[in-house]
């Protein structure tokens, strides 16, 4: 007597929508082995799709025909579809069957594979559902595009708001608290450019957020909390923003200005900070002498008092007593105090810098200012086309909408670029004052004001070896004063360009950063 196993497959919407329920294809299949003679063996029940074949009662099937010496004549199902739907997968499933000597059949649409024109039919039957689901798949895919260009959220909430429903149906998302007010202090955050994205992340977590680092990153560029849904490109079709029907979080601009801050399109109005305590202003400053990881700090508890160290992390053993090194950098950054009559000179490179760099600001917003009235002037031309029934309705909607999503984006650069008019000859005189006091500031200043001051000489790392300080790169205004070749003591360690180890990449002036100092001095 033949022997098959009979397998039985369903999916949620199938058995809803079309009856492939389990129990009518058990009743349908043991009718079909009673009438032909032919012994049950086991029944596999699946409740999984049919795209691939990781469904986990097949893989189990398969695991059990490669266990025992015996097999069954027949797997039984009925029909093709409840097999696979991927035409190229199903003949590399019926091959591997026909190894173990299975012969997979369908009873309501029965195959001899022993005549060669019964493969043609295997084919139709396969690529049949395939098609069912391919047609499917697309038809979801452009209606969730549609939802999209109208403005609703087709997936769950995101974070910080909550998915809801309306009396009549209608799905929307709407802000949820205390995540929300979470998020907008998130974004001013960064905005303001003091702490460091991680830094603040962790601070978010600690107000009630709870994200990972790869999360949060991907939410900081979500135009979904400025009001925004983007449309991905699709074919003819570029990438676009359409305006979501959910209330924002944050305002356009807010979020555009953080865009440009985290892409490097606009430079940080201040300093990065790393929190510190008072005693270890340096600490994220330092690089390990031996092996060039950063230096950490902590402090330890001896027998009478407390001692203080930078240190390196394990196994490498280095460390230094915050209280010398803290010292000696102090005695280093009188090296960087100027001196000498070399103000005036100083002082007018510094303003062709600030000109050169209000120049490049003015220029990019002209530049967006031109694309700008580029895009109103197709807006007036296509309602002009309209006018004169050069185009049909649908076309000029379609590219109103266009239009105004551009105008939108463009608008808000503008407002994330403002041009500022600064008092600079007067600003100028004050940071040129700060400039030959920054030892005495430093000295007297906070743990923040310290941080602030180190952090606009090196932008890059120091590396100490218990006696001195060096760094691959200085400030670029910095580098200025040394290019001047005057202004600096000639007693205070007798400090050159060359015990720097400079970079040679030209880079603009830093205006900015005196003005970051002066502010730090007020």
């Amino acid at each position: 007597m033949k022997v098959a196993d009979l397998y039985i497959r369903v999916s949620t919407d199938e058995q809803a929508d079309k009856g492939y329920s389990q129990r009518d294809q058990e009743e349908r299949l043991k009718r079909y082995c009673e009438v032909n003679s032919i012994q049950v063996r086991h029944i596999i029940f699946e409740d999984y799709s049919a795209k691939t074949f990781n469904r986990p009662a097949w893989k189990k099937f398969l695991l059990d025909l490669k266990s025992r010496k015996t097999h069954p004549h027949f797997v039984l199902f009925t029909k093709w579809d409840r097999f696979s739907r991927n035409t190229g997968d199903a003949y590399q499933m019926i091959n591997t069957l026909r190894k173990f000597g299975v012969d997979p059949q369908a009873i309501e649409q029965p195959l001899d594979m022993t005549i060669p024109e019964s493969k043609m039919m295997l084919a139709v039957y396969l690529a049949a559902p395939e098609v069912e689901n391919d047609r499917r798949a697309l038809n979801v895919f452009h209606g969730m595009r549609r939802a999209k260009k109208e403005g609703r959220w087709m997936a769950t909430a995101p974070k910080g708001y909550v998915n809801k429903t309306t009396e009549d149906g209608k799905k929307y998302i709407t802000p949820k608290e205390p995540e929300a007010t979470i998020l907008k202090w998130v974004f001013e955050e960064i905005s303001q450019a003091q702490l460091a994205i991680d830094q603040i992340r962790q601070e978010a977590n600690r107000k009630g957020l709870k994200i990972g680092r790869a999360q949060f990153w991907d939410l900081i560029h979500n135009p979904i909390y400025c009001g925004k849904i983007y449309i991905p490109p699709y074919r003819n079709e570029e990438g676009s923003f359409a305006q979501g029907l959910h209330d924002p979080i944050i305002s356009e601009r807010l979020f555009f200005e953080v865009q440009n801050l985290i892409n490097g399109r606009k430079r940080k109005s201040g300093f990065t900070k790393i929190k510190a305590r008072d005693s270890f202003p340096l600490r994220g400053y330092l690089l390990c002498p031996d092996c060039h990881r950063s230096l950490t700090a902590s402090t330890s508890s001896g027998r009478s008092k407390k001692y203080s160290y930078y240190h390196c992390l394990t196994p490498c053993k280095c460390r230094f007593h915050a209280d010398t090194t803290n010292e000696k950098f102090h005695q280093h950054l009188t090296s960087f105090v100027p001196c000498g009559d070399f103000t005036d000179l100083l002082e007018l490179a510094i303003a062709q810098s600030y000109q050169l760099q209000h120049a490049q600001r003015f220029a990019s917003r002209k530049a967006t200012l031109t694309q700008l009235d580029a895009v109103n002037l197709r807006l007036r031309h296509a309602r002009e086309l309209l006018a004169d029934q050069k185009i049909e309705p649908d076309d000029f909607r379609e590219l109103k909408a266009d239009c105004q999503q551009k105008i939108e984006l463009l608008e808000a650069q503008l407002e994330s670029n403002p041009v500022t008019h600064n008092n600079s000859s007067t600003l100028l005189k004050k940071a040129i004052k700060t400039l030959t006091q920054i030892d005495s500031l430093y000295q007297n200043g906070t743990v923040e004001e310290k941080r602030q001051i180190i952090g606009s000489i090196f932008p890059e790392k120091l590396v100490f070896d218990g006696n001195s300080f060096r760094t691959a790169r200085l400030n670029e205004v910095v580098r200025l004063i040394f290019k001047l070749g005057t202004g600096f003591s000639e007693t205070k360690n007798r400090t050159t360009l060359k015990n720097f180890e400079l970079s040679g990449e030209e880079v603009p002036s830093r205006f900015e950063l005196l003005y970051e100092l002066l502010q730090s001095s007020a």
